[in-house]
């Protein structure tokens, strides 16, 4: 069956849809990776870097691939065939794959949160809490949790768009919001907190002006990995929506919640970090729970906010599976007429297989793989189908996606030129550099740290 044959579901409200973007967006993208990303890159130097990329390229490009994906209403592959042609499908393959990659060692950092959820009842972390990460972040009981985690995540899916994605991110993105303020505001009567805040929020420009090499593509790909970009996600989503939704200010709604949350996860994170004496995370995708366990540790109410921080984690890693796994899963429903659950099932069990070596292969405790794929998928791979994407569009769509934006707006005038042009030229020419520069560190990555590692 092809995919002109199959009936497709649609969001029941335009609520379910903005919760499901911003979702998809919020997860482990800020609450996981955006956290490390700034200790590893500077603090507050990142930081402004990061906010610069959203403002400049985060809308445009958002408009982007919702005007594919409501134009077309297909999978990010059949979307992009549609409007390019043939050759163009394979550039939908390479989200596939994007989502593949990225969910397979997701899913296992989503074990971790599982474990640190229950360790927060157990006070199972407080007596030391880099022992207890290298314990439960490799081995048997990592693969174990990886696997529950990833039946979650296709428990959702396999239930279809209003009954189970739509459902779940109504009770989910609310819940994450609500714990989420209150921990910020409780983070500002901690003593010793400020030092946090002035880390993170006071710009460092000598930081940038020496570590800019590093700090523009970790900060330009952590813009585009958080709002889901270049990984088909919102193409996805969109395809599910109707013609008289306004995406500019849907576009609008998203990205203002994704960066608030952003923010304000470093606004948790930094004060507690510095109010326990520990300081900014060590760089290192385990750094956040190494970190954050420690913090919960020494500071009054600890345990209690364990419970509250992890439990909030675990929903919004949740949140962003459930559409990374969306992505593959409407591909085989669309193109190949699969049964919705049959392919949930089959597709998860293969992002599982890819997942266990990131859960069993460590490096004197630290899981080396997660970094070969995640700046692989984050900074390489995602910022590529970006680039593409942009280029179809906007160098070669441009008066279809103009027409399509106008839908649920009106005439857009100069605004809609205004918008073609800023796709055209710094969006692109950001990713290109990005890009560059992030084959220049992945290189380093390998020659450094996983070939002597494998070789050793």
């Amino acid at each position: 069956m092809s995919s002109l044959d199959t009936i497709r579901e649609s969001w029941a409200t335009r609520a379910g849809f903005i919760l499901a973007a911003v979702g998809s967006a919020v997860g482990l993208g800020n609450i996981w990776r955006f956290p490390f990303q700034v200790g590893q890159e500077g603090g507050s130097a990142f930081l402004l870097m990061y906010l610069f990329f959203i403002l400049l390229i985060g809308l445009p490009a958002m408009l982007v691939e919702f005007t594919v994906g409501r134009r077309t209403n297909r999978n990010a592959v059949g979307a992009l065939r549609k409007i390019g042609g043939r050759a163009w499908q394979y550039v939908g393959g390479l989200f596939i794959l994007i989502g593949f990659i990225i969910l397979s060692y997701y899913s296992v950092i989503g074990g971790w949160v599982l474990r640190y959820f229950g360790g927060s009842f157990t006070g199972g972390y407080t007596a030391d809490s880099e022992a207890y990460f290298f314990e439960i972040a490799t081995g048997f009981d990592a693969l174990l949790f990886h696997a529950i985690f990833m039946a979650l995540t296709v428990g959702i899916v396999a239930l279809g768009i209003k009954q189970g994605i739509e459902l779940a991110v109504k009770l989910m993105v609310p819940s994450v919001i609500v714990i989420m303020v209150g921990l910020a505001i409780y983070a500002v009567t901690l003593p010793g907190g400020t030092e946090g805040y002035t880390y993170y929020l006071s710009p460092d420009f000598d930081v940038l002006a020496s570590e800019w090499r590093s700090i523009v593509p970790a900060a330009a790909g952590q813009a585009f990995f958080t709002l889901s970009l270049g990984m088909g996600v919102m193409i996805t989503y969109a395809s599910y929506l109707s013609k008289d939704r306004n995406l500019a200010e849907d576009s609008g709604v998203i990205i203002g919640f994704d960066t608030g949350i952003a923010i304000l996860t470093g606004l948790i994170v930094f004060p507690l970090l510095f109010a326990a004496g520990i300081g900014a995370a060590d760089p290192g995708p385990g750094a956040i729970f190494v970190a954050l366990a420690g913090a919960f540790a020494e500071i009054q109410y600890g345990l209690v906010l364990g419970v509250l921080f992890f439990g909030m984690f675990a929903v919004a890693a949740l949140s962003s599976a459930i559409s990374l796994l969306e992505v593959v899963v409407s591909y085989a429903v669309d193109e190949y007429g699969m049964n919705r659950p049959v392919a949930t099932g089959i597709i998860g069990g293969g992002i599982f297989l890819l997942g266990v070596p990131v859960a069993l292969i460590s490096d004197g405790g630290n899981p080396i793989v997660i970094d070969l794929y995640d700046i692989l998928a984050a900074e390489i791979l995602l910022v590529i189908g970006g680039i593409l994407v942009m280029v179809l569009v906007a160098w070669f769509n441009a008066d279809l996606a103009r027409d399509e934006l106008s839908k649920g707006i009106g005439r857009l005038g100069a605004l809609g030129s205004l918008w073609i042009w800023l796709v055209r030229v710094p969006v692109i020419a950001v990713l290109l550099i990005s890009l560059g520069l992030a084959f220049l560190g992945y290189y380093e990555f390998l020659s450094d740290e996983f070939i002597p590692f494998v070789s050793g």
